[in-house]
């Protein structure tokens, strides 16, 4: 059960979290603001929502799995009514793509079940129609793995700041199970497929996606999937069928244990 896994993993590292020097959100409402971050977009959905993703390859869209379903009925979007919009910042973007195909981790599944399988294999690539070439947009490279402690940042769009970008420029990883990773970043609904970046050897990496948000104790949490357990799955499944879909129950607070886990 997620609740069950937040609930101990937090009282290993909840030590790790009182003493971490937490940056805030950051707007990006300028062009200077936001001149390293253009790969990262708005992804409007079906004209129901957003959520966040980034630019890996020029015509590649890393996100979480879970952006693609509808809470109502559990089924997928139609992939003509989803578009990226790199750099999207008041009112206007670097670049408007329309999104060819999407492909989901082939074990992820949308279900009423929140199992932490759940959440380390929420993760989709999304291919444009069109490659996105343009010299303020440059797609990032990815990282293989987080190592407790370590100094990340996450760049997202989230309900009451969707117009503009904001960046946290130092949170930390907490720990890690399996191929989730607990992380003191703050995010909310619209964070969902946000990239979580490692900076390291002067280089800035993708190393996790945005999947969940979580409270525990009242202790407010993110929860990312972990790239080196899923990503090359993630490839291997762009040749394959999608998976089946059910229902998403989007609030669970399971076993006492006071873990809140829902979707941002």
């Amino acid at each position: 059960m997620i609740a069950r896994f937040i609930a101990c993993l937090f009282a290993v590292c909840v030590a790790s979290f009182a003493v971490a020097q937490d940056t805030g959100l950051r707007r990006l409402d300028t062009g200077e603001d936001s001149r390293d971050w253009g790969a990262v977009g708005r992804l409007e959905i079906d004209g129901r929502g957003f959520c966040t993703g980034a630019l890996i390859a020029p015509g590649l869209v890393l996100t979480a799995a879970h952006c693609l379903y509808s809470k109502e009925t559990g089924r997928r979007h139609d992939v003509g009514q989803i578009e990226f919009r790199a750099g999207w910042r008041n009112g206007r973007a670097e670049a408007y793509r329309k999104v060819k195909r999407a492909v989901v981790h082939p074990k992820y599944r949308y279900s009423g079940q929140t199992e932490i399988e759940d959440v380390q294999n929420d993760l989709a690539l999304l291919e444009l129609h069109h490659p996105i070439r343009n010299t303020k947009i440059t797609p990032f490279e990815t990282a293989d793995t987080l190592r407790k402690g370590s100094r990340i940042g996450v760049v997202s769009y989230a309900v009451g700041r969707a117009e503009a970008p904001s960046f946290q420029e130092m949170c930390r990883v907490m720990g890690r199970q399996k191929g989730v990773y607990v992380l003191s970043c703050n995010i909310d609904f619209g964070s969902s497929g946000a990239p979580v970046f490692v900076f390291e050897d002067g280089a800035v990496r993708i190393a996790s996606v945005v999947a969940a948000k979580a409270e525990v104790r009242g202790t407010k949490v993110a929860l990312g999937a972990a790239l080196d357990h899923s990503l090359d799955e993630l490839f291997a499944a762009r040749v394959d069928e999608s998976p089946p879909v059910r229902s998403l129950t989007p609030l669970q607070d399971r076993n006492g244990t006071g873990a809140k886990f829902v979707r941002p």
